[in-house]
C-alpha cells in the first residue's frame, strides 16, 4: 500500500511537470525547435549527474536501449514544438494528448500476449473523433480557417511517445539515471541539426531563464519521477493518472494564450480523456 501511494506521488509530481510543457513551449516558439529542444534537453539531464558520479555504471546500456531513448526524447519533443507553432496551440496539444490511446491501441503490435479488444476499438474511434473536433473547432471558429499542417508533427508525437513507451518494456531493464544519458544524446544531436539546418538565434535572457525551467522540470525531472512510479505502482493505475495532463495542459495553455474555452475544445477534451480512460479500464 506504501509503495503504491509513493508511484502515485511520484506520478502526480511528474503529470504537475508535463502539465506547464505546451505553456513554455508556446512562449518559447520564436526560438528554432532544434535549438529550443536540444538546449532544454541537454538542461534536462544535468539531474543524472549526481546518480552517475556515485554509480559510474549507470550510464552503462546496450547501444539499442539508447537508440530508443534518443528516440523517444528528441523525436516527441521536436515534433511537439513543430506543431505548436504551426497549428493553433490548444487544439494540436489535444492532439498530441492521444498518446495515452495509442499506447493501448498499439500495445498488441508491441507486446507479446496483449490482444486488443472491441472496446479498444471503441476508444479508439471516440479518441480520434476528440482529435477530429479539436481541429474542425478550430478551423471554423477562427479568422483564417482551414487545415494546419501542424497537426501531422501533433499527431506523430503522440504516436513515438506512445511506441518508445512501450518499447522501453522490451528492452533490458535499465537504471533511472540512463535517462540523463538519453536527453544529453538527444540534446547535443539536436543542437547539431541547429548548426546544420536552422538560422542562427538570439537567445535572451528571458528565454534562457523559460529554457531552464523547461529542461529542469517537463524535459528532467518529470521522466525521473515517472520512470521512478513506473517502477513502484501499477502501471494501469498510473497510466489513468496521466489523463489530468490534458486537462490540466490545456487549461493552463488556454490562460497564457488568452484563448475562451469554446464548444470545441470542451468537447474534444472530453471525448479524447474518456476514450483514454475507456481504453485503459478495458482488460
Amino acid at each position: 500500500m506504501l509503495a503504491a501511494m509513493q508511484a502515485n506521488l511520484y506520478a502526480l509530481g511528474a503529470i504537475a511537470l508535463w502539465v506547464l510543457l505546451a505553456s513554455l513551449g508556446v512562449s518559447l516558439r520564436h526560438l528554432p525547435p532544434f535549438l529550443l529542444t536540444g538546449l532544454a534537453l541537454l538542461a534536462g539531464s544535468l539531474l543524472a549527474l549526481p546518480f552517475v558520479w556515485k554509480d559510474r555504471r549507470a550510464w552503462a546500456i546496450p547501444p539499442a536501449t539508447l537508440a530508443l531513448g534518443v528516440y523517444g526524447l528528441f523525436g516527441y519533443h521536436f515534433l511537439l514544438f513543430i506543431a505548436l507553432r504551426h497549428a493553433p496551440p490548444v487544439e494540436a496539444n489535444l492532439v498530441n494528448y492521444l498518446w495515452p490511446l495509442f499506447m493501448v491501441v498499439l500495445a498488441p503490435l508491441f507486446l507479446r500476449g496483449v490482444k486488443l479488444r472491441a472496446a479498444h476499438v471503441l476508444a479508439a474511434l471516440l479518441g480520434f473523433a476528440g482529435a477530429a473536433v479539436a481541429i474542425l473547432g478550430a478551423r471554423t471558429g477562427s479568422a483564417g480557417g482551414g487545415w494546419a499542417w501542424g497537426y501531422l508533427p501533433a499527431l506523430g508525437s503522440a504516436f513515438i511517445w506512445a511506441s518508445y513507451s512501450l518499447l522501453t518494456q522490451r528492452v533490458p531493464a535499465f537504471p533511472t539515471a540512463a535517462i540523463g544519458l538519453f536527453g544529453l544524446v538527444s540534446g547535443l544531436l539536436s543542437l547539431l541539426c541547429h548548426w546544420a539546418l536552422e538560422p542562427s538565434a538570439a537567445v535572451s535572457g528571458r528565454d534562457w531563464a523559460l529554457i531552464a525551467v523547461m529542461g529542469l522540470g517537463p524535459l528532467g525531472a518529470s521522466f525521473f519521477l515517472w520512470d521512478r512510479a513506473l517502477k513502484l505502482g501499477d502501471a494501469r493505475q498510473i497510466g489513468i493518472l496521466s489523463y489530468v495532463t490534458p486537462l490540466g495542459s490545456t487549461a493552463l495553455l488556454m490562460l497564457v494564450s488568452g484563448r475562451a474555452l469554446s464548444w470545441s475544445i470542451g468537447l474534444a477534451a472530453v471525448l479524447i480523456i474518456g476514450a483514454a480512460v475507456l481504453g485503459t479500464r478495458t482488460k
